[in-house]
């Protein structure tokens, strides 16, 4: 079953795609999957930015909100999304 979700983008996150919204249509699943979906609009380079290669895990490089709420307090990325939800990603500034 297909069910939009809005993606809300900040930062960084907003000039990689263009916009500082979208709205993706995907299969109900979780956080995890539509942040792959989301991921796969980005050019190779871009994406690198949002999911960590390593861990091919977004969350070292995002804070995650899903109607916002940290998706820590929830589930994390296994977090089920529903039609109508709204994923915002905002990027985490980090360095030495």
């Amino acid at each position: 079953m297909l069910i939009r979700v809005e993606v809300r983008l900040l930062g960084m996150f907003r000039g990689l795609a263009g916009n500082d919204q979208l709205s993706l249509e995907v299969e109900r699943s979780n956080v995890k999957s539509v942040i792959k979906v989301l991921a796969g609009l980005f050019p190779m380079e871009a994406k690198k930015l949002l999911i960590d290669a390593d861990l091919d895990d977004p969350r070292p490089n995002a804070l995650i909100l899903l109607n916002g709420r940290e998706i820590s307090v929830l589930n994390g990325l296994g977090t089920e999304v529903a039609d109508g939800d709204e994923l915002t990603l905002i990027p985490v500034v980090h360095g030495g």
